[in-house]
């Protein structure tokens, strides 16, 4: 018999490549065999060679003792032949058990034998049903997670301001990868046609009227006539003569300039005033005419059809501006250039609100059993959700790559993990048949059998 079989039979296969000479494995059949699965395999060898040396062992002491008997040894070599004898069965019969699951034992096509191999599918399917019905299945998934306490152990873990700023920093740099990963024109283009599109769509007239509605009956406007009015006094005192001189261009040519002089004069002076009285007397009927103006104005952007329709114009005119639109898109860049900033710097402001906010979740959620009992039901209802939709993928997943394996492989693979334990079973079927004949040669001699 061969020591030097897989499994006590056969040739043992030539070691599996190594990748770059490294003792990395290569991939085979599916599996990556490294280093560590050498050693092991070297193990299994080691092992079998053990296994087989005890099996040649006892038939030489059944050999020897057998002589023994024959040549009237005394009835001592009786008994240790029948151990002998039954170690050597069990031996044998181990060999065929341990053989048969990863080849055919010395090559013969024994019914039952190589079951790994000629398994292997079956052995997939079966594999991935025990996942899908034993970890898989939502009341499995529940139980878990509700065991867990995830609320309770999430919230505790967020209140430590080291993990927050931890979390914090995972934050910002997943928020400056997407930004990085974003084409700004892209982006740009999305958000131009976004407000563009919001902006036609929408009729601002009635919401206009009604923001001014509200602005003239709070007197917020009266601070904006008051600066108008101040800004108009203060330039008709700046720019007294361009005024005079606009009233004299505009006088007929026939009339003396003195006259001329005289009438620009007086109409600055006028104007002046009115402008000076209009700035230091709040009842000014001036004043009150620009409120009657701005009331009604307030109620025809509200309801009156043509006042809508002209503002609408205007504002399509307006979006339809190449100036306007580039300012849109522009404001993109400026928003994300405004967000990078922040994400960056530690100290921002950004960072240190969102710091401070998961401490305060966290410390929350530690103590707040309802809070706990809510966040644990959001997370078990996402994952059983996740678990019972894609339950067939997942198990599909396993059937699929166990189908996808080579068989010869594969049983290399599995042997190399569980062999050395396999090769135990045989030495023990050694010993153990040993004294299971030694018991039963005793037994018969001590009936006379």
């Amino acid at each position: 018999m061969d020591h030097r079989s897989a499994a006590g039979g056969g040739t043992a296969p030539p070691p599996l490549p190594a990748e770059n000479g490294t003792g990395t494995g290569t991939g085979i059949g599916g599996f990556v065999f490294n280093a560590a699965d050498e050693e092991r395999r070297r193990g299994v060898r080691r092992m079998k060679a053990t296994a087989t040396g005890l099996l040649v062992l006892v038939a030489l002491v059944y050999a020897l003792a057998k002589w023994a008997q024959d040549s009237g040894a005394g009835a001592w070599a009786g008994y240790v032949a029948a151990a002998a004898e039954a170690g050597m069965v069990g031996a044998l019969a181990d060999w065929f058990a341990v053989t048969a699951l990863f080849r055919r034992p010395l090559g013969l096509p024994i019914p039952h034998t190589a079951i790994i191999p000629t398994k292997k599918d079956q052995l997939g399917v079966s594999l991935g049903e025990f996942v899908g019905e034993n970890f898989l299945s939502a009341d499995v998934v529940k139980a878990r997670l509700h065991a867990l306490g995830i609320g309770g152990r999430l919230g505790a873990w967020l209140a430590e301001p080291a993990h927050a700023d931890r979390v914090t920093a995972e934050l910002a740099a997943a928020l400056r990868g997407a930004l990085t990963v974003l084409r700004d024109s892209d982006v740009q283009a999305v958000v131009g046609e976004a407000i563009t599109r919001r902006a036609e769509s929408a009729e601002i007239a009635p919401g206009m009227g009604k923001t001014l509605e509200r602005v003239v009956a709070d007197g917020g406007h009266h601070r904006a006539v008051d600066l108008l009015c101040a800004k108009a006094h203060d330039w008709l005192v700046t720019h007294g003569e361009s005024v005079m001189d606009a009233v004299q261009g505009g006088a007929p040519g026939w009339t003396p300039r003195f006259v001329d002089r005289k009438i620009g004069d007086r109409v600055y002076k006028e104007l002046l005033r009115f402008v000076t009285e209009m700035r230091d007397m709040p009842e000014h009927p001036a004043r009150g005419a620009v409120d009657r103006f701005l009331t009604d104005f307030a109620a025809d952007l509200q309801s009156d059809t043509e006042t809508r329709a002209k503002v609408e114009r205007l504002k399509s005119e307006i979006l339809a501006r190449g100036e306007v639109q580039d300012v849109i898109a522009s404001a993109w860049t400026a928003i994300r250039s405004m967000i990078l900033s922040a994400a960056e710097d530690e100290q921002s402001e950004l960072r240190l609100r969102v710091r401070s906010s998961l401490i305060s979740l966290g410390a929350r959620l530690a103590t707040d059993g309802r809070l706990q009992d809510k966040v644990e039901g959001w997370i078990e209802g996402a994952v059983v959700y996740v678990v019972t939709t894609y339950r067939t993928e997942v198990t599909s997943l396993i059937t699929d790559t166990v189908a996808g394996w080579d068989a010869e492989h594969t049983s290399r693979k599995i042997e190399a993990h569980i062999g050395r334990d396999l090769q135990f079973i045989r030495i023990n079927g050694t010993v153990v048949g040993a004294l299971a004949g030694l018991l039963i040669y005793s037994v018969s001699r001590a009936f006379g059998v």
